[in-house]
């Protein structure tokens, strides 16, 4: 069975959801364990960079274990960005699914996320790319995930409830 737009839709709204409500556990077992989780940096030239093992990214993780790592140092308060918590809410747009087939589906977006630490108010936006796959049981899987920041200044350490 293909993928349809309003299964995709409501993956991503559900992934968004669970970042939103600081339920990481169940945000990191929407990713495949061989997950290429990326988020390119921008170059003085004003372009993106191509190779995460080769040049400057602002996240790279080969796997879903350092997205595991990552959740759980902001458990256990070892993320000194992630302390205190921020207040998120991410919003998605023009959903678009670029190619099917029966296993996968390459996904496009738009998202802006707010976000609100020490009475301070800020935003994130950016076009997102996913490659979602079925997992063994039928569920969606995330298996690439590639995250366009448009913003051009940062004012405080991004981390996955950023983006």
């Amino acid at each position: 069975m293909a993928f349809t737009y309003e299964q995709v839709r409501d993956f991503l709204n559900k992934e968004a959801r669970y970042l939103d409500d600081r339920d990481f556990e169940a945000w990191v077992e929407l990713y495949d364990k061989n997950i290429q989780f990326w988020v390119p940096s921008w170059d003085d030239d004003g372009e993106l960079t191509r190779d995460p093992q080769k040049e400057v990214s602002l996240m790279f993780y080969a796997h879903r274990d350092g997205l595991e790592d990552r959740v759980f140092r902001i458990r256990t308060e070892r993320s000194t960005a992630s302390t205190p918590n921020h207040r998120t809410s991410h919003n998605l747009s023009n959903i678009e699914i670029v190619e099917s087939d029966e296993d996968s589906c390459l996904v496009r977006f738009n998202w802006i996320t707010f976000t609100c630490r020490y009475k301070i108010t800020d935003h994130f936006f950016g076009t997102s790319k996913y490659r979602l796959i079925k997992g063994a049981n039928g569920e969606m899987r995330i298996k690439e995930k590639t995250v366009v920041l448009k913003n051009d200044c940062i004012h405080q350490v991004l981390d996955i409830y950023h983006i």
